[in-house]
């Protein structure tokens, strides 16, 4: 069976897994998204946080592109995730969790950056995965 990887918005969807931003980078870098919740990987510090933990999910700091030129940007992200090339642009992760804020730096999946529509429609996904229970 082919395995399918798709780019949808903001989101990395794997057969194993969904990512906000890019799949695991090559220090391991990452935020995975699952049905319990948020895990933040990272060389130094991984942390998680349950959907019931988390109050508000806002990703800031898209880079932005119009869709010209949008399939080389998701081959080059691929192969920066790979670990092939230079790291890829970075977007801050927002979370309101119950002990305060938090701010994560999180590899974008597109290289060239995301139309404005595509942000919009992940920033509502990821709001109402946030703010009830996930069947991811």
């Amino acid at each position: 069976m082919e395995s399918v990887v798709a780019m949808v918005g903001l989101f990395w969807i794997t057969p194993e897994a969904m990512y906000l931003g890019s799949p695991p980078a090559a220090d391991g870098r990452c935020v995975r998204l699952n049905a319990a919740g948020l895990e933040a990987v990272d060389p130094e510090r991984s942390r998680t946080w349950t959907w019931e933990e988390l109050r508000a999910v806002t990703v800031e700091e898209v880079p932005r592109q119009g869709m010209a030129g949008r399939l080389s940007g998701i081959v080059d992200s691929l192969v920066m995730s790979l670990g092939g090339g230079e790291v890829p642009p970075t977007m801050t992760l927002r979370l309101e969790t119950r002990n305060g804020p938090e701010r994560l730096r999180i590899y974008s999946a597109a290289a060239g950056g995301y139309s404005a529509e595509e942000e919009a429609l992940s920033q509502e996904l990821l709001g109402r995965i946030a703010a009830g229970p996930a069947d991811l």
